[in-house]
């Protein structure tokens, strides 16, 4: 079966490139080396490694703010996307994942070593686990649903 879809550019772009695909990687790095920093925190317990962690989950938190900024105003201003269940699943899922991050920052800040364990890793671990969902979501809306991307003459055919 083919169906049509038409492309819904970005609201938020620069030259017709949209904003939040070109940022998005940032927090995503970031918070899965946060997450193996915690590892490696915990299978050799140098205190390096825990302050990286808080560091990495701080530039994840930052980058993954700014990103959603970006995926927010194309959220608000293409109506076809809030009617999509994909879309709900990687706005609620991205800014679950933004608070536990806000929480485990706000936890390890005072001593980044003694924040690791039990808590932080744990947090870590479910914003990678829901980092992976909200990614496959975040695919589903560019490229099946063309939501957000760079306009192309006439629509694609899906099959």
């Amino acid at each position: 079966m083919t169906i049509q879809v038409e492309d819904t550019q970005s609201r938020a772009s620069v030259g017709g490139h949209p904003i939040h695909p070109m940022l998005v990687p940032f927090p995503i790095a970031f918070l899965i080396g946060g997450f193996a920093s915690d590892l490696v925190f915990w299978s050799n317990g140098d205190p390096f490694w825990a302050r990286a962690a808080l560091w990495l989950a701080g530039a994840g938190l930052v980058m993954g703010a700014l990103a959603a900024i970006f995926g927010l105003i194309d959220f608000l201003s293409i109506r076809r996307a809030r009617q999509l269940h994909e879309a709900w699943i990687h706005f609620l899922g991205n800014a679950a994942a933004l608070l536990l991050t806000l929480w485990s920052v706000l936890h390890r800040w005072s001593d980044a070593a003694a924040g690791v364990l039990p808590l932080g890793i744990v947090l870590s671990a479910l914003v990678v686990i829901i980092l992976g969902v909200t990614g496959w979501y975040g695919g589903e809306l560019a490229y099946r649903h063309r939501i957000g991307v760079m306009t192309s003459p006439g629509a694609r055919q899906l099959h």
